[in-house]
């Protein structure tokens, strides 16, 4: 029998050039892991953040040659984060990437939070979530393609610890956001997905352990880190290749899902049984 010519072809389906992407939370963290993946492939990147931190990480950014641009700003401040989608607007007429990524996480158990830790959750996970996404949607339906990434993680949705119920809520929430304005963007070629993280080594992770051991923090984040099959926690940049993937042509057929990144450690059925 004759044989068959199969044709590949060759593309690199993860390169971002010429896609401008905003970041929120993109100053440090997963945030900054994100935006430098983004950088690698080519994206200009704008980055949200309300951190002091984000004007030398802007202008280290540039003096290394990479195209990137930022902004001081509370994401539940809905008001200035319409400002700067207009100011967007007016300098690039789209965007083709949305990393929903800013968040927080303070430890406290439910029957002792009050109505401000409470608040300061949702109004910063959820609320900042959506006044970012709702300002930033117009943008996206100028491109022909574009994707939305928001952070959720694997607590609230799959696991939680005492401490993390105001947390948990809010992951759990963004997990539903994602599914639904998923199913409401397809027909705009607009795809959602959401990022469910493990333990990455973050300062908001060695926050925590602060908070869980003041006197040895270091002994919770390597307790955690001996817990999860992989032995380690994940870095920035490993959770930022996950974001580039799901903004890149490379996912172009997933939509409206929840990925977990976290060396295995929502694997194990129990800690003691097995061989």
């Amino acid at each position: 029998m004759p044989c068959t010519n199969i044709i590949i072809e060759k593309r690199n389906s993860m390169n971002l050039n010429g896609k401008i992407a905003v970041v929120t939370g993109g100053a440090m963290g997963n945030g900054l892991g994100i935006v430098k993946v983004f950088l690698k492939y080519g994206a200009k990147v704008i980055i949200l953040d309300y951190s002091e931190k984000i004007s030398t990480v802007v202008d280290d950014l540039k003096n290394n040659g990479y195209d990137v641009d930022g902004y001081l700003v509370d994401i539940r401040d809905n008001e200035r984060i319409r400002s700067i989608s207009n100011e967007i607007k007016e300098k690039y007429g789209k965007i083709d990437i949305l990393v929903n990524n800013a968040g927080v996480c303070m430890l406290e158990k439910f029957e002792n939070m009050n109505d401000e830790l409470r608040d300061y959750h949702f109004d910063i996970n959820i609320k900042g979530t959506w006044n970012v996404t709702k300002a930033m949607l117009p943008l996206l339906k100028n491109c022909d393609k574009a994707s939305i990434v928001n952070l959720s993680s694997v607590t609230g949705p799959m696991v939680a610890d005492s401490g993390e119920v105001a947390y948990a809520t809010t992951k759990a929430a963004l997990l539903g956001f994602t599914k639904s304005l998923a199913m409401e963007l397809v027909n705009d070629n607009i795809r959602v997905n959401a990022i469910m993280p493990g333990y990455i080594l973050t300062p908001m992770v060695e926050a925590m352990a602060v908070v869980s051991n003041s006197s040895d923090p270091d002994s919770v984040v390597n307790t955690i880190a001996s817990a999860i099959p992989m032995k380690r926690m994940g870095t920035i940049e490993e959770l930022g290749e996950l974001a580039a993937f799901l903004a890149s042509d490379s996912s172009s057929y997933i939509t409206g899902q929840g990925i977990v990144i976290d060396g295995g450690s929502t694997l194990p059925e129990t800690m003691t049984m097995g061989v």
